[in-house]
């Protein structure tokens, strides 16, 4: 009875054993597939082109876009630009700019009757995008943009009107970058790069999104925070008498001091560079820093916003990469 029970014995332990080994073998499979995995967080407040980067990573790494998705571009942004010639005759209004006889009968009849979520664009409504976008006083609220909400891609789109509305158009890589879609919820991308799986997590900027961010907080390798050096003189959304980049610099200074990210790799993306560029020349950063008393040159302007950015994060030796960068520009990206 004992020799049957030994026996037992050892071909209980003998089967652990095999168990174990299995085991063994499946988290050395795990942890070699998170020695490879590298997961890369993309946060930033809305609007400031972290989409687009994830686009790029399309584009770069994934070979392009899809056909469902080329159409469903194709019907936003004609749905934008009527959208976008609403929002410059509402701005008129607000800021007295007396559009010609002609064309305010244009333009009210525009805003009456004109569905802005419909993709579909007759004749005359296209007649009237394109004769609308010519007029002076148009023009002039283009100009005060940062007066009031218009997205930054809206003269791209509107001086491509004739294209755009043609019966073939289809939108290029260049017009898909452009192109502005609020991310709601969170967007991940993968792609294998030297043996290295990359996730890129895009979480939405908005405010009503950003209570989603802490859920993505797990495994970071990276943490990328976007900025948009050209909103310094605009209002948010949600908000218009608070300032984008007064509150880009409050989240962001909140975010990277987090517990979860204190001992993570920091790079800080300064975009929209192209449009910051353009912008300093009119609009001086006082808008935004009222004790700024350098000049206007980009060099000094765009450096005082890099440190003020770096100033913000209380770990002293920590590894952060500040780069300044325009998410449109593939070759760049």
């Amino acid at each position: 009875m004992g020799k049957g029970q030994s026996k037992s014995r050892r071909k209980t332990l003998k089967k652990q054993a095999k168990q174990n080994k299995k085991i063994e073998k499946l988290l050395a499979q795990q942890n070699k597939s998170q020695d490879t995995e590298i997961k890369i967080l993309l946060l930033g407040t809305g609007d400031s082109g972290k989409s687009t980067i994830v686009k790029q990573m399309q584009i770069l790494y994934k070979g392009g876009f899809p056909e469902n998705d080329i159409e469903n571009y194709k019907n936003v942004i004609r749905s934008n630009i009527k959208s976008y010639i609403k929002s410059l005759i509402k701005s008129c209004n607000q800021l007295n700019l007396q559009i010609s006889e002609k064309n305010a009968e244009i333009a009210e009849d525009f805003v009456r009757t004109v569905k802005k979520s419909s993709p579909d664009i007759t004749e005359q409504v296209r007649e009237s995008i394109i004769t609308l976008w010519k007029d002076p006083k148009l023009k002039e609220a283009y100009e005060r943009r940062d007066e009031y909400q218009l997205p930054d891609a809206s003269k791209y789109f509107l001086d491509r009107t004739d294209e755009i509305c043609s019966t073939n158009y289809k939108p290029s890589p260049d017009d898909i970058l452009n192109c502005r879609i609020a991310t709601v919820g969170v967007k991940e991308i993968q792609f294998e790069v030297n043996n290295h799986l990359w996730r890129i997590v895009d979480v939405g900027g908005q405010r009503s999104e950003r209570r989603k961010w802490i859920h993505q907080f797990d495994d970071v390798s990276v943490l990328i925070f976007v900025v948009a050096s050209s909103e310094y003189n605009q209002s948010l959304y949600e908000d218009e008498r608070i300032n984008r980049m007064k509150e880009s610099i409050k989240v962001f200074k909140k975010t990277v001091n987090n517990e979860f990210f204190k001992k993570k790799d920091l790079v800080i993306l300064l975009n929209k560079i192209d449009l910051f560029k353009e912008k300093i020349k009119k609009h001086p950063l006082t808008k935004c820093f009222s004790e700024y008393s350098g000049d206007q040159s980009f060099e000094q302007t765009s450096e005082y916003i890099k440190k003020k950015y770096l100033s913000m994060v209380k770990k002293k030796g920590r590894r952060i990469t500040p780069h300044f960068t325009c998410a449109t520009d593939t070759d760049l990206v």
